[in-house]
């Protein structure tokens, strides 16, 4: 037997090669599963959007007008669970293949009434963004949705005299959409969670389901904690601006049906005209 015969095997060198090398590879490959992920969750988002846009499309064509933003006797609307508040998802829901759900709702009790639980309580899968639901923690009891009308381009509370397309007790026709139908927002993002406010659901029409476009894209986010703009209104009414864990931006809705991507950086007076159905603006690419 030859005893000076050598080994065969990894010298300990080889081996942390061997690991560098791994752990470079996984660094380089695991940024672009990622981006494969998001791209997924932004395309399922867009999707969602825009059976959200054939809904209120052919709620148009029953109705000759849009769904109203939320419904109250009085503004401006305050988001407390008091008041009937029912928002524009629920109006929708004859359209979203959710007739059994519409027909279960207690419509003279309000949004908040105890006969509404467990419709309120029903998760609605076309109203969650992927990106950002599974990120957040949603409040429990309500199923809160990622997707909210435009109110106006205006950092107002929500009221009566909004100048966007979904407001309190609102019914805009095609012919009110001035600016066109496809330079004016219909729906929009917000993320879960970002005004210091309770979270009431799809079905409320508050700050929950209604935001504006005065407030910059994820202007709430910039700083870490969301913070109003100056001069702008009480918490109790605000609504605040638009938001999503999408890189870059977010998505909307526009009322002729097309969803397109925005830059967070979009500049603020065309932002502002997006969200008005009629102010006469003429608007810089976006």
């Amino acid at each position: 037997m030859n005893l000076n015969r050598l080994k065969a095997g990894f010298s300990y060198i080889e081996l942390m090669m061997v690991i560098a090398i791994i752990a470079v590879l996984m660094a380089l490959l695991l940024p672009a599963v990622q981006q494969a992920r998001e791209a997924a969750r932004r395309m399922q988002c867009k999707n969602n959007q825009m059976q959200i846009g054939i809904a209120l499309h052919n709620y148009q064509h029953s109705f000759n007008c849009l769904p109203p933003g939320t419904i109250n006797e009085t503004g401006p609307v305050e988001s407390e669970p008091e008041g009937c508040h029912f928002s524009w998802h629920v109006q929708i829901l004859p359209f979203t293949d959710q007739q059994p759900m519409y027909e279960q709702i207690d419509f003279s009790g309000g949004a908040y009434s105890e006969f509404n639980a467990t419709v309120r309580n029903a998760a609605l899968s076309y109203a969650q963004c992927p990106s950002d639901y599974f990120a957040s923690s949603p409040a429990v009891g309500v199923n809160p949705c990622n997707y909210a009308g435009a109110t106006g381009g205006k950092n107002v509370p929500i009221n009566t005299d909004n100048g966007g397309l979904l407001y309190l007790n609102s019914s805009i026709t095609a012919s009110q959409i001035r600016d066109g139908a496809s330079n004016t927002i219909v729906v929009g993002e917000r993320r879960l969670q970002d005004i210091p406010l309770t979270e009431f659901g799809w079905g409320s029409g508050t700050a929950s389901t209604l935001r504006n476009t005065e407030v910059l894209i994820n202007e709430a986010f910039r700083n870490g904690d969301y913070e109003l703009p100056p001069g702008g209104p009480d918490p109790l009414v605000a609504t605040g601006g638009f938001s999503s864990r999408h890189s870059g931006g977010s998505q909307f809705l526009m009322a002729d049906g097309a969803v397109t991507f925005m830059s967070e950086n979009i500049d603020i007076n065309t932002f502002m005209s997006l969200g008005e159905r009629d102010d006469g603006q003429l608007l810089r690419e976006f």
